[in-house]
């Protein structure tokens, strides 16, 4: 019904099923991850009126989780990116997954999802770290652009004494692209 997706790393599509409104993903070596995708596979969807709520699970300094709500999926919003790597310090929310022992390790987080009312899924608010940059999205692609192009170009850098005399080419002098920078 659901997967999950870190960059770098393979799609979790198998879920574990701790109840049967609630879904689990863990996810290893959770100190290395920035953004988390949350998506539905398309091949079951919600029941009428109803959708996901997206949660955060880490474990604290005693090894007890700490969830998070980060935000939902629904039938009409069947993913989302949430950036969970502000989150790894604060305090917990209230969440459906109190009870259950769910099995984790020590440096395991989890991503859960709990099957409830579009009517309540309205009503909470996630944390808001796990909320987009403040950054403007065009400055943002601007200034990684930048950066990219200026790496790039800069790879192709050869001192004066390694150029040869080619007439039909023009070179521009790596300071001249840094100072444009």
């Amino acid at each position: 019904m659901f997967g999950c997706l870190v960059a770098g790393r393979l799609v979790q599509t198998a879920a574990q099923q701790v109840a049967e409104d609630k879904f689990v993903f863990d996810l290893p070596d959770y100190e290395n991850i920035n953004h988390v995708v949350v998506f539905m596979l398309g091949t079951v969807p919600f029941p009428e009126g109803m959708g996901g709520s997206v949660y955060f699970s880490y474990p604290d300094s005693n090894g007890m989780p700490i969830w998070q709500l980060l935000g939902f999926v629904t039938n009409g919003k069947p993913s989302a990116i949430f950036k969970i790597s502000g989150l790894k310090s604060g305090e917990g929310s209230q969440h459906p997954f109190g009870a259950m022992n769910i099995v984790r390790t020590p440096s395991v987080a989890q991503i859960g999802i709990s099957v409830e009312l579009l009517d309540s899924l309205a009503q909470q608010t996630p944390v808001g770290n796990a909320a987009v940059s403040s950054v403007d999205s065009f400055t943002q692609f601007t200034q990684k652009m930048l950066d990219n192009f200026y790496n790039f170009a800069s790879s192709f850098a050869i001192s004066q004494a390694q150029m040869t005399p080619r007439p039909s080419e023009m070179f521009i002098p790596a300071n001249v692209v840094l100072k444009w920078f």
